[in-house]
């Protein structure tokens, strides 16, 4: 789930950055919450492996 999330972020961050329609500070904080999903899956794969 954390995977889909931070692509559609990145996805959806590169479109803004390409349109040039950027809205100051938000298209920036898509980033932001992609780079946080991300890092949440990373993790999040990492405990499983110890447990399983």
């Amino acid at each position: 789930m954390f995977w889909t999330m931070s692509i559609i972020l990145f996805v959806l961050w590169g479109m803004g950055m390409v349109t040039g329609s950027t809205e100051g500070l938000w298209v920036h904080l898509l980033l932001v919450f992609a780079v946080t999903a991300l890092i949440l899956a990373v993790a999040r794969q990492g405990r499983r492996r110890l447990v399983g």
